[in-house]
């Protein structure tokens, strides 16, 4: 990774704005080379530029915000990059709030709806083309010769049907602001530093959970960009399963590294950190550290999902036979939390309770349970009523899908949890059993074993669509197809 030109001492004038660095190779900038750097460059501005995919449907999120918060300034910020180590950073990603208005995913954005009598006027404010009179593009570590180049405010107006204004000029804005102002916080310490005597908490909370809830029930272009996500997330899970035997020469982080590649071939990235749980790491929820070994005879448990370009997740998990072939027990498991997810999905259709689907597949769970033995002689309603289940399946079987994996999460509980399900919501179903090696409650044979299936189901005017399908789910489909990837 190259270090940055900028200078410790710069010469003149115009490189006073740029950031310094402190050991520099390069004492400053002779007037010489600023003057070169200046002039001999080609106009590059694009004109005649198509609207996003998605502008008309940002442009009707926004319509539903404005008829929320009448009269009120909105401001909802994409958020500033994080220090990973000294002059690195994390790779950004826009603000969910953010992405979902505009369609932007431009660090340091903030869109503003100001209040007018019909509603509001929308304003995206963006960082403008690098600077080339005082060398900010060339010298400093945010510059476009550095990070590449960025659209200007016009070519922004263009993709996104917004009007756009230099961003470096909106927290003076702001802080001359009057009226009632709503932010959405946690994202930008400069615009909420800016709005400190013009916000309380309890309404920005109010914004941060409208937006939340309006993400419920997607729309066309959300539908289409989660089915996308899924149909790229199937094509990692064969990837791996083509891989299996580097895998057990290797790590769980062979797995991690194939799927994480499909994951940047056809989207932006992963939507959550992959869980690659080989052996007794599938009774760990969130196993990420990824560093097990790989073993034939034992079971692979892979949650994963691609995020699209434009930031929608797939989640999606398979238990899968390391070798191609499940033993007696650990298909006698899978199959029980097979019959446990068949009954959640079935649940899941307009008009049900929330809750349904997590109830349908508890309840095969614990019969299961009580059949093998392993609660005594309680029944499996009693079983239910104490949640005794729990120290076996441990979570509950689903959440909302969408830009976040764990969409919606600032919703009300009587619009999430305890609200009644219509078309357009997306959610996951998702039951498992897991058997610790510690539990001296189960016979030996089960313990280290873990299984999850989960699949992303789409709320439909008459039922449901399971958005992963493309993935065999049964135990005998699911070796057939390892035995064909295998070939």
């Amino acid at each position: 990774m190259a270090e940055e030109l900028n200078p410790e001492n710069p010469e003149t004038e115009e490189e006073e704005t740029v950031k310094q660095r402190k050991n520099g190779l390069y004492p400053g900038v002779s007037d010489e080379l600023a003057a070169n750097m200046k002039s001999g460059w080609a106009d590059t501005e694009l004109h005649g530029l198509e609207p996003i995919a998605q502008a008309e449907h940002t442009a009707a999120r926004r319509a539903a915000l404005s008829a929320r918060f009448p009269g009120e300034r909105l401001v909802i910020p994409a958020g500033r990059l994080k220090t990973r180590s000294n002059d690195t950073e994390y790779a950004f990603r826009a603000s969910t709030e953010y992405a979902y208005l505009t369609g932007d995913q431009t660090q340091d954005g903030v869109l503003v709806l100001e209040p007018t009598q019909d509603g509001h006027e929308a304003t995206i404010h963006l960082l403008p083309r690098s600077n080339r009179e005082n060398g900010e593009f060339w010298l400093d570590g945010q510059g476009e010769l550095w990070v590449g180049r960025r659209h200007s405010l016009a070519e922004a107006e263009q993709l996104l049907g917004i009007p756009a204004k230099d961003v470096r000029e909106l927290p003076a804005t702001l802080v001359e602001a009057t009226g009632p102002v709503r932010n959405v916080r946690g994202h930008d310490a400069g615009i909420e530093a800016a709005l400190t005597d013009k916000v309380t908490a309890e309404r920005d909370e109010e914004l941060r959970v409208f937006l939340s809830e309006a993400r419920l029930v997607k729309d066309a272009f959300e539908i289409a960009e989660l089915q996308k996500a899924c149909d790229a997330t199937a094509r990692g899970f064969e990837d791996v399963v083509k891989v299996l035997d580097k895998a057990e020469a290797t790590s769980e982080r062979y797995i991690e590294g194939t799927f994480f590649l499909r994951a940047r071939i056809e989207g932006n990235d992963i939507g959550y950190g992959s869980i690659c749980a080989a052996g007794p790491h599938a009774t760990t929820l969130h196993w990420v550290r990824n560093d097990g070994a790989v073993r034939a005879g034992e079971l692979l448990l892979l949650d994963a999902g691609v995020e699209t370009n434009d930031l929608y997740t797939a989640d999606v998990t398979r238990t899968l036979p390391i070798n191609g072939t499940f033993t007696p027990l650990q298909r006698k498991i899978y199959d029980a939390v097979y019959e446990a997810q068949e009954a959640g999905i079935s649940a899941v259709k307009p008009g049900a309770d929330y809750r349904d689907f997590h109830d349908a597949a508890q309840r095969v769970l614990a019969e299961k349970l009580v059949e093998w033995g392993l609660l005594g002689d309680l029944s499996v309603d009693k079983v239910l009523e104490l949640g005794l289940q729990r120290r076996w399946t441990l979570h509950g079987t689903g959440h909302m899908l969408g830009m976040d994996v764990h969409d919606c999460a600032a919703a009300r509980t009587e619009t999430y949890v305890n609200g009644t399900l219509e078309p357009g919501v997306c959610l996951t179903v998702e039951p498992g059993l897991y058997f610790q090696t510690d539990d001296l409650t189960v016979p030996e044979e089960y313990r280290g074993i873990g299984v999850r299936i989960e699949d992303d189901i789409l709320v439909t005017e008459d039922g449901n669509r399971n958005l992963s399908d493309k993935l065999p789910r049964r135990s005998d489909e699911v070796e057939a197809w390892m035995a064909q990837l295998k070939g």
